[in-house]
């Protein structure tokens, strides 16, 4: 065995360490022989070298035959030997009983020519001749002692093999048989199982790090049930179901950790919103570091198709749910699906949302269908029909109602507050009357009394306030501040300061009139007017106890954890829209902060007309999670189609109807497909594909198998929605006979979202406006698309226009407009302005346009017509993404970090991804305003992350070039 240290050989023997007696004597005899040889040297000036002898000890020797014997080897054999009895020796390892039981093994054994040659090369400095000594008069104080050269015997003898005695052998025999033993196990534990420590089969190092950077020390019962599942266990696909705040997420990270550090296969956790994906990272690129894994982003218009080949390490893919898909189909298209051992997917309830779920649904069948050693996880606080997304998963089930919290609902009708009980004939039984002083003026703009409700327990707890409107969240923020005393301004007044400074600070010196006014009382809106880092600044202040209450929309709910001692329900209304049984549950599941309260509270205010429906909402049961694959005339399923044939997972119609039988849809089919079957409903969708270009028939003769043409391909590979992939190729082909390069416009235009148009209407005046302020060139190009300037002149003079218009493509222009100026001015607040729009209205186009961008990239990619795109829109792409200075736009690639949070960073030195990496963690939070050490920390792991991920793809470009050709291999 190979040893850096030598000391260790000899520290670890417990029989020579614990005798004291014993190094007392090595000292003593130490002492003496350099007596010994200051006498000797005095009297006869014979140098003594150490030479290199027979590789299985270590020998001294006289330098010259002209000294006697004695004077050198005897003196030293007898001087370490006196006053030692045979009961020294009993507990000494055998190697060191043979060096000690035969004291002329060195005579015996002394060097040949050719050991002394090869330590001279070995140790040059050793290798001096006998004339050198005498010459430079080297004392021979420079001996080593005589524990230094037991130490080295141990190290060259241990494997000596020596006549012993008996029990030393048997001894010696003993442990080589348990460490046989030793080696089998850890070899045995290596090849048949996945369990690597305690923690659940985790190294303790996994325990410390949760406790950390998480703070957790221990976890609830209900999660160490889960985590000893046999379902978990055996790798069966598995769906868990708890309130809101039981601690999902921590059960799948442990999951996720496993089957990185255990099975060493890669992992992909399924997000629905880019700002937890984002959180997520950051919050596990530590993990990552410390363990040794990639930790890597797909959202927006970040991920890269397919990922990078982790050169021996495993990586973990945290992506939205669009995202996801994409890279499901790309580890497909390259062989790489089984790589993934496990997907996670959080809000699995969201499979009934709309078109995000029929994607959701899309990828697992996938997964299900291609990959049988690929474990599906799903979890969700709110799930109605559970046995139908079991059928679908082919997967366990495991439920609790635990909450680390006790939740107490309520409902407030005109003054009397009632406790929600579903036992109760009524659902409801009274509680209190509301004690609140009420002058006549305040009845009536305070009418709900919410000032009444959230004065109980704010400022000294937190409190949040759903609103049915976004404008109500401003108009409900706005009135409680204006019946709060001044005391509530005083509380944590400079903290407040900081943030105002800082919301300010991320507006280029504008700040929202609204939070102006309500911040120094410490309350805020929350909603999708604000801008990311304005939503991110609140958030962090309302976690941070600076802000103790929200108004905010339903959105929050579904959104990051931002937990409350009281939540209220200002209306059971969205929009117009009354809430469902999953959208209540997840609203009242943010009331009780875990180890804060020892109980959260959730009060429902109600009108006299909506009672009958409170009464069912509060104790009706979860609604249905049915299938989307047929959302929009059934889009989903047209999709699903293509991709699995394009994919090549299947190229006939009896192959289709097998796949199919493996979707939700197919177990919902009765409740679902209600005037056509499942086989029907396949059949026309495979004719409408043909129909549009997307699919043809193969024209080799006894083949008939259905193959994607190119245009299909570059649909799905682009993730276009099938309703605008024509109009797009036709917006394309049109672009590229007359494009205009001498401004981003034409290109932007290109890029901006078909379904953004219905969301916006053109404000004429500033469209004429924005129109004469163009060049002349875009001015024509304006024309080429189908807006000329008369058209613009004439609407924003009120007239009629007879001449016929397509009026998506007058407001996608308009919108183009909008994020051209965003791109030469990067100043949101600005162009919001300018154009009447709201800034999180801008910031959501800028978003979505980022995101198009990218797929209209992927889809140019396999049109080779469309060639010239590439190179634009993989730069376009780029500046939508971060719409900044450039020299910002390295440090907005990290993970959290945003544009006022990037300028403090640039300014403080640090103006490249490689500067943040290397930063120290506790430099960076001194040296950046505002910065949290916490916060420090995850900017420094992300940034290392994505440096790590970057020369990964390098690498492997390289590995690729050098590659040689496999046609070369063959010959």
């Amino acid at each position: 065995m190979y040893c850096s240290d030598p000391e260790d050989l000899f520290g670890d023997y417990d029989s020579i360490v614990s005798d004291s007696s014993f190094l007392a004597k090595l000292d003593r005899v130490g002492q003496n022989m350099r007596q010994n040889d200051i006498e000797h040297t005095t009297s006869s000036r014979c140098p003594v070298i150490l030479l290199a002898g027979n590789p299985d000890f270590t020998s001294l020797k006289s330098s010259t035959d002209n000294c006697p014997k004695q004077s050198c080897d005897d003196s030293m054999t007898e001087s370490f030997l006196e006053g030692f009895t045979d009961d020294a020796f009993l507990d000494m390892p055998s190697s060191q009983l043979a060096f000690l039981q035969d004291p002329q093994t060195a005579d015996r054994n002394c060097c040949t020519d050719e050991d002394k040659t090869s330590m001279s090369m070995r140790h040059p400095e050793k290798s001096v001749s006998t004339e050198d000594r005498n010459e430079r008069h080297i004392a021979p104080k420079a001996r080593k002692s005589v524990s230094d050269h037991l130490k080295r015997a141990m190290m060259a003898n241990a494997a000596t093999p020596s006549s012993v005695s008996r029990t030393a052998v048997q001894k010696e025999a003993v442990v080589t048989e348990e460490i046989s033993v030793a080696m089998q196990a850890v070899e045995s534990v290596s090849m048949a199982t996945t369990d690597l420590g305690p923690f659940f089969g985790l190294p303790t190092k996994v325990k410390e790090l949760i406790c950390n950077l998480k703070g957790i020390k221990d976890l609830y019962e209900w999660q160490k049930t889960c985590l000893n599942l046999d379902s978990v266990q055996q790798r069966r696909n598995l769906i868990y179901s708890l309130p809101t705040s039981g601690g999902k997420t921590l059960v799948a990270e442990i999951l996720i950790l496993k089957e990185l550090l255990c099975r060493r296969k890669d992992a992909l956790f399924i997000l629905p919103y880019v700002s937890l994906v984002q959180e997520k990272v950051r919050a596990l690129a530590s993990f990552g570091l410390e363990l040794d894994f990639m930790v890597e982003e797909y959202a927006g218009s970040k991920g890269r198709f397919p990922p990078v080949k982790g050169r021996g390490k495993r990586s973990l893919y945290i992506a939205t749910i669009e995202k996801a898909h994409g890279l499901v189909n790309s580890l497909i298209e390259t062989n790489r699906l089984d790589n993934v051992g496990l997907v996670v997917v959080d809000e699995l309830h969201m499979l009934g949302d709309g078109s995000r779920g029929a994607i959701i649904e899309m990828t697992l069948a996938k997964v299900l269908y291609i990959s049988k050693s690929t474990q599906i996880i799903g979890m969700s606080a709110t799930l109605g029909n559970l046995q139908d997304i079991q059928k679908f998963l082919k997967a366990e089930s495991y439920t609790n109602d635990f909450r680390p919290v006790e939740l107490k609902e309520y409902v407030k009708l005109k003054d009397s507050i009632y406790e929600v009980d579903p036992k109760e004939e009524e659902c409801f039984r009274f509680s209190r009357v509301l004690n609140f002083k009420y002058s006549s003026a305040m009845q009536k703009i305070d009418q709900d009394h919410i000032v009444a409700l959230v004065t109980e327990v704010i400022p000294s707890q937190s409190c949040l306030v759903f609103c049915p409107t976004k404008k109500n969240c401003e108009n409900v923020a706005g009135m409680i501040c204006k019946y709060l005393k001044e005391d509530f301004i005083q509380h944590k007044q400079a903290e407040k300061a900081v943030l105002l400074g800082e919301l300010r600070s991320s507006g280029n010196g504008s700040l929202c009139p609204v939070l102006k006014k309500t911040v120094p009382y410490g309350l805020a809106y929350h909603h999708s007017g604000l801008t990311s880092e304005e939503r991110k600044l609140v958030e962090e202040a309302y976690s941070a106890g600076v802000l103790c209450l929200l108004t905010c929309t339903s959105t929050l709910a579904a959104g990051i954890n931002l937990p409350a001692r009281r939540v209220i329900l200002r209306s059971p209304y969205v929009a117009a829209d009354f809430l469902k049984r999953s959208q209540y549950k997840q609203m009242v599941g943010r009331a009780g902060r875990a180890g804060i309260d020892t109980h959260g509270e959730s009060i429902l205010i109600l009108q006299d007309k909506d009672k009958v429906l409170v009464k069912k909402l509060v104790s009706a049961p979860m609604e249905i999670c049915k299938s989307n694959l047929m959302h929009s005339d059934g889009k989903g399923v047209l999709s699903l189609i293509l991709s699995v044939i394009g994919l090549n997972i299947t190229n006939s119609l009896e192959q289709i109807r097998d796949f199919m039988s493996g979707t939700l849809l197919s177990v919902q089919e009765k409740q679902v497909c209600l005037e056509r079957s499942l086989w029907e409903v396949t059949q026309e969708c495979v004719e409408l594909l043909k129909e549009k270009g997307l699919v043809t028939v193969s024209t080799e003769p006894q083949d008939g198998s259905l193959q994607v043409t190119k245009l299909g391909r570059a649909t799905y590979k682009g993730s276009v929605d099938l309703t605008y992939c024509d109009l797009l190729y036709r917006d394309l082909s049109k672009g590229l006979e007359s494009l205009m390069l001498n401004s981003f416009l034409h290109l932007i235009y290109l890029v901006t979202p078909y379904d953004m148009v219905s969301q916006c209407k053109p404000d004429w005046m500033v469209y004429f406006r924005q129109f004469t302020m163009s060049s002349a060139a875009e001015q024509k190009m304006c024309a080429a698309v189908g807006v000329s300037e008369s058209f613009v002149a004439r609407k924003a003079a009120g007239q009629n226009v007879k001449k016929n218009v397509d009026q998506v493509v007058v407001s996608r222009l308009y919108l183009a407009l909008v994020l051209q100026s965003l791109l030469k001015e990067t100043d949101l607040w600005s162009v919001a302005d300018r154009f009447q729009l709201s800034r999180g209205f801008i910031q959501t186009l800028l978003s979505s346009s980022s995101v198009f961008c990218s797929c209209v990239l992927h889809f140019t990619e396999e049109l080779e017509e469309f060639w010239p795109f590439k190179a634009l829109l993989t730069e376009l792409t780029r500046r939508l993404t971060y719409c900044v200075q450039a020299e910002l736009i390295p440090l907005m690639e990290v993970a959290g970090v945003m544009e006022r949070r990037a300028k403090l960073l640039y300014n403080a030195g640090y103006k490249t991804l490689a500067h943040l990496a290397n930063a120290d963690p506790n430099v960076l939070a001194k040296t950046v305003e505002n910065l949290f050490k916490k916060q420090a920390n995850q900017i420094v792991a992300s940034a290392k992350m994505l440096l790590n991920e970057k020369a990964d793809a390098l690498q492997e470009e390289m590995d690729d070039l050098l590659m040689m050709p496999l046609d070369l291999l063959s010959l």
